[in-house]
């Protein structure tokens, strides 16, 4: 192992010039007219990884292509495979006034290196391509075979991924993915990400009059439309933060003492955070602390409100609807078609004959848990110990990553989130960052991780 970390120290220099030339290309997947740099940027990636020694290829979706690149010609019987999986897209940039320096060039500051896509999620895979490279060309070699799958289209809800798993099923099929797309509170604290929420969305619409109303002539005769949304909206959740939607908790997998105990090692400070988001006082389901809050219990939000008359001065009128967009973050083992159905139920029940209702089912996407006890997950703990010199946490992330389910669903293989993105990385927002030592640690995690993977197959 010590000359794999000599090769990484030797050539860090390179590495970082490597993926400052990777951040260059704005591979913007949601703007078509970026659409010869989704192509330019695959091929760069494809390239790259024939130069250290993988066979790779550009294959074409749907949509944007994806790259897999392999360790291997042909699998070798009985050694254990693991798929690395990243994207290659990127966020729109804008709005470009708020950067502090071009977004397609990158700009060292310290050791932070700024650029669109430098932590979501160029940065983090190309750590684990750097890894490879350093096993190979130092003569390590590596004890298991090794796939990477680097789609186009992550940022714009991975639609061709599925058929493309369903295509590529075979040589696919593996022990478990390895996904660095996630974060960690700090350098300090490297993390495996056990856990993701799930979601589910509905939008609801009131409607009362045919029109508009003039509110002198025919306030008190009519409902107001948004008056009753309002009404509706706040019987779904009690002064104590808890969801009022009849058998929203029956299928939520209760916290074991474990958990709790490792989700108290995660450094936090409920005071620094509030000054953080700029809020007056935090607020949450009681009995709960804030990280349980946010990354290990389900929510319901409302993410927007439409009604009446929105522009300057005053309009005296009865608006003839109103309507509500929502969210709720799932936890193991709520089903978004089940907790919609019970929402929708108790919406209809709550709702005035005074006006009509209306709701639609929005996306969803299902909770993700994998025990932390399993010995894959024990391996990664290990290999984070070892690359960061620094006793790893355990961590559940509040957000959700479909793919994950993909993979499950599809290939029946498990992912270990492994993030290496620090809070204020702005992954999505103005001025993204990536710190180079988070990058590096990540290049010496990929060369611990599989050792201790292949030992725990």
């Amino acid at each position: 192992m010590q000359n794999v970390l000599d090769y990484i120290r030797t050539h860090r220099e390179r590495f970082e010039n490597e993926l400052i030339e990777y951040l260059r290309i704005p591979s913007v997947s949601a703007q078509s007219s970026h659409q010869p740099d989704m192509q330019a940027c695959a091929g760069w990636i494809a390239s790259h990884a024939r130069q250290i020694g993988l066979r790779a290829d550009v294959i074409p979706t749907a949509g944007h292509p994806a790259v897999l690149a392999r360790t291997f010609t042909r699998r070798t019987l009985g050694r254990p495979h693991f798929v690395v999986y990243g994207h290659y897209d990127v966020q729109p940039p804008e709005p470009l006034d708020l950067w502090k320096s071009p977004p397609f060039e990158p700009r060292r500051a310290g050791r932070r290196l700024y650029a669109r896509g430098a932590s979501d999620n160029k940065g983090q895979h190309f750590a684990h391509l750097k890894a490879v490279e350093a096993c190979l060309r130092s003569g390590a070699g590596l004890p298991v075979d090794l796939t990477f799958l680097i789609e186009g289209e992550e940022e714009v809800g991975s639609r061709s991924l599925p058929a493309f798993l369903r295509q590529h099923r075979r040589e696919l099929r593996c022990e478990a993915f390895v996904i660095s797309d996630t974060g960690i509170p700090g350098l300090q604290h490297p993390a495996l990400t056990y856990a993701l929420r799930g979601i589910a969305a509905a939008e609801i619409t009131l409607t009362g009059p045919s029109r508009d109303l003039h509110s002198g002539i025919h306030g008190g005769a009519v409902d107001n439309p948004a008056l009753a949304l309002c009404q509706l909206l706040a019987q779904l959740r009690d002064p104590h933060g808890r969801i009022t939607v009849p058998g929203f908790y029956k299928d939520v997998r209760p916290l074991t003492a474990y958990e709790r105990r490792e989700l108290d090692r995660i450094p936090h400070s409920d005071a620094a955070y509030r000054r953080f988001l700029g809020a007056p006082r935090l607020f949450g389901e009681h009995g709960f602390t804030t990280s349980e809050r946010r990354t290990a219990r389900p929510t319901l939000e409302i993410n927007g409100l439409t009604s009446g008359y929105q522009g300057q001065g005053s309009k005296t009128i009865i608006p003839s609807w109103a309507r509500a967009k929502l969210t709720l973050r799932l936890v193991p083992d709520q089903r978004p078609s089940h907790v919609i159905r019970s929402l929708v139920s108790h919406l209809r029940r709550l709702c005035p004959p005074t006006v009509r209702i209306e709701i639609k089912s929005g996306h969803g996407g299902e909770p993700y848990c994998m025990s932390p006890r399993h010995p894959l997950a024990q391996a990664a703990l290990r290999a984070l110990q070892a690359a960061f010199n620094r006793p790893p946490v355990l961590m559940r992330e509040g957000g959700s990553i479909p793919i994950v389910n993909d993979f499950k669903r599809i290939l029946g293989a498990d992912s270990l989130l492994l993030g290496l993105a620090l809070p204020d990385a702005d992954a999505h927002a103005p001025n993204e960052n990536f710190h180079l030592d988070c990058f590096e640690r990540g290049i010496a995690l990929g060369a611990c991780l599989w050792p201790e993977l292949a030992r725990a197959c």
